[in-house]
């Protein structure tokens, strides 16, 4: 394919029909998160500050199950671009077993050793204590919310978005009418605090797990119901999953542990500082969870090509994602920019709180023009079969230069806070020139399909004549 027979047309069509419901279906989770801040608020900014430090546990759970939902899409993606049910069926089961795996894990540290776990983020005993009285609930929820993540990532793949998305819309829905019931005590229920926030966010995760179901069978969905093909993987299977998969695993881990040392790092600095990072990071997740519709389209859109031996289509239109979603981020940070006195005020910052939450805010708008370039970069390539330089690029920069800039800065120096989270993004730039030139390399298309491996032979020898 040539740049003059790329259609624009169908190629939006096709990214607003995957992206639009995924970015909408993040959007909604993480307005459930806004208005569990929203509605705890009026308890205290110490209530904000502790629920703030609960959600970096939970970004850690994130980050370590993470790595298998990109392995698994990147197996989902091309076998659906193959035509190959059994594959896409294998690669769920495997998929599932293993992020039920970290749920496990991580629903036991919240349920019977919170305290150890706020221990961790913060040395403020109040904030710690209340911390822990919501990880004692919501840790029932953790499983919950990560079935329904290996069933959304299955269902974005095989382009089914609209179910995730209306499950969401269930969830959230319940979720704020059981904030309303629990936090304060209402329908004769008892007051129960920032304790009811976390009871409602279970039962919502339970929602969302059943209106997938339910919808999924009312749409005549296969590839969750039959539960034999699931498991009915090879060793040899196993393995070649595994080994795709490990890279991501490695990469989603050991930058999820980076994240915690920052954040270790920040949860030092004054209540203040710590009540705007918490809000701080809601609204970044409101950003990520917008940018995350168009990262699985990004993936879906270039693996369906990969996978159906269409490597030059899937080269073309990887170029394309990348600036493409870069814009339309950044102009969706300018808006919460532009919004950022009614949004920070109604979540409970005021005062230095406030002022903190707004530099939080502007340095991050700005740097993620290049962090999610190279995000999308990033999924593109495991999409597409390369799990590996995306990952390198990342953990090591993480740990040569992020980390102990943070570290530095944070406890050495003891810089503002503002300086600290400048180090938090000092990597960005270097790795974006180096993820462009492997991006026009074309080296990063490796499928695991059969009729992927065969195009792709042509593909290198026309572009080594080029």
């Amino acid at each position: 394919m040539r740049k003059s027979e790329f259609k624009w047309g169908p190629f939006l069509r096709a990214l607003a029909a995957i992206g639009i419901p995924v970015a909408i279906q993040n959007l909604l989770t993480t307005t459930a998160s806004m208005v569990d801040t929203m509605m705890v608020a009026p308890l205290g900014e110490t209530n904000v500050g502790a629920l703030g430090l609960c959600a970096q546990f939970s970004s850690l759970m994130f980050s370590c199950y993470w790595g298998f939902v990109g392995g698994g899409m990147l197996f989902f993606a091309q076998y659906w671009g193959a035509g190959e049910d059994d594959g896409i069926q294998r690669s769920y089961g495997l998929t599932w077993l293993c992020m039920m795996s970290v749920a496990a894990v991580f629903a036991a540290l919240a349920l019977f050793a919170p305290e150890a776990v706020m221990r961790v983020y913060t040395d403020k005993a109040v904030i710690r204590q209340i911390g822990a009285r919501y990880l004692g609930v919501v840790g029932l929820a953790y499983p919950l919310q990560v079935w329904s993540m290996a069933m959304s990532a299955l269902l974005r793949a095989t382009e089914r978005v609209k179910i995730p998305m209306a499950a969401s819309v269930a969830s959230v829905a319940a979720n704020i009418f059981l904030n309303w019931v629990f936090i304060y005590g209402h329908l004769g229920a008892p007051a129960m605090g920032i304790r009811g926030a976390a009871l409602a966010t279970t039962i919502a995760a339970a929602v969302n797990v059943a209106a997938i179901y339910i919808m999924a069978a009312a749409g005549r969905y296969p590839y969750l119901f039959r539960l034999r093909g699931h498991f009915r993987w090879t060793g040899a299977q196993a393995r070649v999953f595994f080994k795709k998969c490990f890279p991501i695993i490695m990469n989603e881990l050991f930058l999820g542990i980076g994240n915690m040392v920052i954040n270790v790092t920040l949860g030092r600095q004054p209540e203040a500082v710590i009540d705007g990072l918490a809000v701080f990071r809601t609204l970044e997740g409101l950003i990520i969870g917008f940018f995350a519709g168009f990262s699985s389209a990004a993936s879906v859109l270039v693996g369906k090509c990969v996978g159906a031996g269409e490597p030059e289509r899937a080269f073309e239109r990887a170029k394309r994602l990348v600036y493409l979603c870069s814009g339309i981020l950044f102009a969706v940070g300018l808006a919460v920019i532009g919004l950022r006195r009614p949004i920070l005020t109604a979540m409970g910052l005021s005062g230095e709180s406030y002022r903190a939450g707004c530099v939080f805010l502007v340095i991050y708008v700005f740097a993620a023009l290049v962090r999610m370039g190279n995000w999308i970069m990033n999924d593109t390539y495991r999409a597409s079969g390369d799990a590996v330089t995306g990952t390198v690029l990342e953990i090591v920069f993480m740990y040569v230069l992020v980390v102990p800039a943070v570290l530095v800065s944070g406890f050495a120096l003891r810089l503002p806070y503002w300086a600290i989270f400048l180090c938090c993004y000092c990597d960005e730039p270097i790795r974006y020139a180096l993820m462009q030139i492997h991006l026009y390399s074309g080296r990063w298309i490796r499928p695991v399909t059969e009729v992927g491996a065969a195009a792709l032979r042509d593909f290198r020898a026309a572009r080594g004549k080029r």
